[in-house]
């Protein structure tokens, strides 16, 4: 076997995948997993796969339409798409596989024309409105997805205002609970963290200030039920009917139009089909609540008539309904698109890789010769004795399960022990989703009466036994019913908690539902009422949005009738702590950075792709602290500002030229030009000097102003050369403009007086003697065609700046900056960090920014596709010339070519002007080189040529 389940990069599509072989090997399979999922048959004992036929046709007509150029898109979504599937540095976080398919496979669905998507047809859930879903494990980014539809829905909306069978920009978010529904605030662009500006989804600071317009209302569940009548009403009022319903339920959103929904969670938006019987007992043992599922789509159907859905978008990882049915107890939703399951999630290292057992040293299970661990709750020892209804919280557990309790206990302590030799002083977290509110108490006295066999496991106030109704309530926002005992026990894990005491007098003062809720949802976060739980035991499935990283071990005591079952409790303790790569030689022999494997050790839950649990691994690594790096508005000196060019296109032009050393002198004379005048009232010839007053032209400035005289002088000439010019309008005006200036500032115009030198005198006889300068000017022009390269401009968003850079999070190794309007330099290698510190010193460097987030990029052409160079820092000197830097460890020809891309940039960005003066450089090889090129670039004054290339030539010749 191979020695980690992680064979396949997450950010590249899967080129292996794992195929189970017998129930204790698993075989590797050259290619992508199939899209399908495996059922347990309860009736007949066996396991089958069940494939998604139209998942899988739909992933070949994506890839042909990708191979095509994605025809039919807007330009929006073009750029959308581009700026996402780009693998440049120019996001902290990338992209995985799985979120660019699922986004790129809606898109399809939406946008391409009728030919690629021609035979296939996806079916809905029997209502009026459109739905689509996209299944994606826990752990692989959904709610980023939801971030790249919510931009691509909404830019194209405001966009093309008329295309409303295709786009929204008023989106209405259904969360599970309140839980989920706070987790997704980070899905309004103005949240601190919001991801929007987390994940770069927006090419420019233009479109990303139109995503501002979004009309956005996040609900959970409970908020679509019906109104309740008053009890002790008066007047007797009839049922609430649609529009009140859905000016109640949209509020801010009420006078819209055209919505479209995103479910979160979506496998609880279940439409039962009216021909299915199927009980409430068979429907909870799959984590629905029928109560829940009616309301939600019964809701949406309300707002849908009043309003209009333009279409739902579902996402859940395990998005399954009831079948009704003995041998198939659930089955998938019919309008799944894109499936990126648990196997596929741990293949890529997403998650961490469970760990089962597969053997051990007893007999094992005599129909199935696994051992008795692998499905505990199959096993009659355990299975009768945890099904008895009004078990005593006393009585003991079944030996199959303590043995299991003191095997996994000993992993647990191991881990524990590890983890605070690193220094981490939050605990690892054992799980427990058992059957029964009696299995579960029986669990929870076992570990705080004394049975459990290491003693660092007994710690009733670090355990905590979810009450499933309790949760409930505290995720509708409503009071569940009186319970002392168990109030009690929440007050306890607080007054344990080493936290602050102002912290622990805010959690006891709430409710005890409202104190649930703070500690199931802050499993192993610092400073919170779950920072010290280390046992957690829940009944049937933990609400969606817990994601406790610190979860290492899982013990499943309920029923498992497919694996969609596994994957909704193992999810709940997948998420990995750290996201740490190393450089693995994958199945088809290329090299990849690959994610380390974390690992959960699991009892009980039969999952079909798994770690043999004997095999090695460390426990998860503590998490990183991250790092807020902000521009900052008080160090508004350091600003540097750039163009944004979206290309460089090389234009045959005619051009004015002027051979400055013919050029005769102009001569002005001030003796000859009247700057003010004097006047008085007047009778015939005689006049009142007594009431004189004057007209001075020294006295408006403001009327002459030199960007006036250069525009009046261009105007004038144009209008006489305009008839025997070749070129554009506006190439004319630039090159006019752009002469009339060399030209009133040369010694050709020639003012004596030195009196009339003041600059205002001066530029009220330019003003005067305008025609003549003209006439002058225009004498001297020659006309000829020549080549220059020619920015073209982002037109949404033309100019870049520090100041404009949002604030982002990160946790890689941060420099604080003094130079720089960013507070932090990202130094991912020494050679960075020597930079930064080099920058700082040199007296030279006026201000600097590491281009990290700033949007500061270069297009250029590599082996025939267009690629994004990101250069490493932007430095403005002392002598106001600004240069783009990049440090190299080593040189290839795409480096070279970068750099051709960046000259032709500096090149085009002098030549068109207005920018101030650019260069670039580079420094390779050994960074104590970095001195030579900012003295070089410092000293001179215009621009100055990179020299950092010819002394890595020199140094490695």
């Amino acid at each position: 076997m191979h020695h980690s389940l992680i064979i396949n990069s997450p950010f590249e599509p899967p080129t292996h995948h794992w195929r189970r072989k017998s129930d204790r090997q698993l075989e590797l399979v050259s290619g992508r997993r199939p899209a399908g999922y495996e059922i347990f048959d309860t009736r007949n004992n066996t396991t089958r796969v069940v494939t998604l036929d139209l998942v899988n046709r739909i992933r070949e007509r994506v890839a042909e339409w990708r191979t095509a150029g994605w025809p039919g898109l807007t330009s929006i979504t073009r750029q959308l798409l581009e700026h996402w599937q780009d693998r440049s540095p120019i996001r902290q976080y990338p992209f995985y596989f799985c979120q660019l398919e699922a986004i790129e496979t809606l898109i399809w669905h939406v946008e391409a024309p009728a030919e690629f998507r021609q035979g296939i047809f996806v079916p809905g859930d029997g209502g009026p409105w459109e739905r689509i879903c996209s299944k994606m494990a826990t752990g692989t980014g959904k709610t980023a997805l939801m971030a790249m539809i919510i931009t691509w829905q909404v830019l194209n909306a405001l966009a093309y205002p008329k295309e409303t069978a295709k786009f929204a920009s008023r989106v209405l978010i259904i969360a599970p609970g309140l839980t989920v529904r706070e987790r997704l605030q980070i899905l309004r662009p103005g949240h601190p963290q919001n991801y929007y500006d987390e994940f770069s989804l927006c090419p420019n600071e233009a479109l990303r200030q139109k995503l501002n317009g979004i009309e956005l209302l996040i609900e959970n569940w409970h908020t679509l039920m019906p109104a309740r009548p008053p009890e002790r009403s008066v007047v007797r009022k009839g049922a609430e009917n649609d529009e009140a319903y859905v000016r109640r339920v949209l509020g801010p959103l009420a006078a819209s139009r055209n919505l479209i929904v995103l479910n979160d969670e979506a496998h609880h938006a279940y439409r039962r089909p009216a021909e299915l019987k199927i009980s409430r007992k068979d429907v909870e043992s799959l984590g629905i609540d029928l109560e829940e599922a009616t309301c939600w789509i019964a809701g949406l159907d309300r707002i849908h008539r009043q309003r209009r859905i333009v279409r739902c978008f579902d996402l859940s990882a395990t998005p399954f309904a009831p079948t009704g049915k003995t041998s198939t107890e659930a089955a998938l939703f019919d309008w799944v698109v894109s499936d990126f399951g648990l196997n596929d999630a741990i293949e890529a290292g997403l998650v961490k890789t469970p760990r089962v057992v597969i053997r051990d040293d007893a007999l094992p299970d005599a129909r199935t010769y696994r051992s008795r661990l692998y499905h505990l709750y199959r096993e009659a020892e355990v299975g009768e004795d945890i099904n008895r209804r009004g078990a005593q919280a006393t009585e003991a557990l079944p030996q199959l399960v303590r043995i299991a309790y003191t095997l996994l206990g000993a992993d647990w302590r191991a881990t524990r022990q590890s983890w605070q030799a690193a220094g981490h002083d939050i605990p690892p977290v054992m799980l427990t989703v058992c059957n029964r509110t009696e299995t579960a108490a029986r669990i929870e006295h076992y570990f705080g009466s004394g049975d459990v066999q290491w003693p660092e496991l007994q710690a009733p106030e670090r355990t905590l036994r979810v009450d499933s109704k309790v949760l409930a309530k505290a995720e509708a926002g409503e009071a569940a019913g009186s319970d002392k005992a168990y109030e009690e026990c929440l007050q306890a894990i607080v007054a344990a908690t080493d936290i602050p005491a102002t912290r622990k007098a805010e959690l006891r003062a709430l409710k005890k539902e409202e104190l649930l809720r703070a500690i199931v949802d802050n499993v192993g976060k610092r400073g919170t009422g779950g920072q010290d739980l280390q046992n957690v035991i829940s009944v049937a499935m933990l609400s969606e949005g817990w994601d406790a990283k610190n979860v290492t071990h899982i013990l499943g005591l309920r029923a498992f009738t497919s694996q969609l079952l596994c994957e909704q409790v193992v999810g709940r303790g997948l998420r990995r702590v750290a996201y740490e790569t190393e450089t693995v030689r994958c199945p088809d022999g290329v090299e990849r950075e690959l994610f380390r494997p974390e690992y959960v050790n699991v009892f009980g839950v039969p999952l079909t792709v798994f770690q043999d649990s004997e095999e090695g691994g460390d426990p998860p690594p503590p998490p990183r602290p991250s790092t807020a790096v902000q521009s900052l508005a008080e160090r508004s000196d350091f600003e540097i500002v750039w163009p944004n060019v979206l290309r460089i296109d090389a234009v045959v032009r005619p051009e004015l030229t002027i051979d400055w050393a013919q050029v005769p002198a102009l001569k002005i004379d001030p003796a000859r030009i009247q700057l003010s005048a004097e006047l008085a009232p007047a009778l015939g010839d005689a006049a009142d000097l007594s009431r004189a007053v004057s007209i001075d032209l020294e006295k408006l400035p403001a009327d002459f102003r030199l960007q006036r005289l250069l525009f009046v002088a261009a105007r004038k000439a144009f209008e006489q050369l305009r008839p025997g010019y070749e070129g554009s309008r506006e190439w004319l005006v630039q090159q006019l403009i752009r002469l009339v200036e060399r030209f009133f500032a040369s010694d050709r115009l020639e003012i004596p007086s030195r009196f009339h030198q003041d600059p205002l005198r001066r530029r009220i006889l330019i003003a005067l003697s305008i025609d003549e300068i003209v006439q002058h000017v225009i004498g001297q022009i020659e006309q000829r065609n020549v080549e220059r390269l020619e920015p073209v401009f982002d037109p949404q968003w033309p100019i870049g700046s520090t100041r404009q850079m949002r604030t982002w999070y990160t946790t890689r190794p941060c420099l604080e900056t003094a130079k720089s309007q960013i507070s932090h330099a990202v130094a991912d290698s020494t050679w960075e960090q020597y930079t930064v510190g080099r920058l700082e010193a040199c007296a030279g460097v006026a201000a600097f920014a590491r281009n990290d987030h700033l949007g500061f990029q270069v297009h250029y052409l590599w082996r025939g596709s267009r690629r994004r160079y990101v250069p490493d820092f932007l430095i403005r000197f002392a002598n106001g010339k600004q240069m783009v830097l990049e440090i190299k460890g080593e040189d290839s020809e795409q480096d070279r070519c970068k750099r051709r891309a960046l000259d032709a940039w500096v090149q085009a960005v002098n030549s068109r002007g207005g920018f101030g003066v650019w260069c670039r450089d580079v420094v390779c090889g050994e960074p104590a080189r970095i001195d030579d090129v900012l003295d070089h670039h410092a000293a001179a004054g215009g621009a100055s040529m990179p020299i950092g290339e010819a002394q890595f030539s020199l140094g490695t010749g």
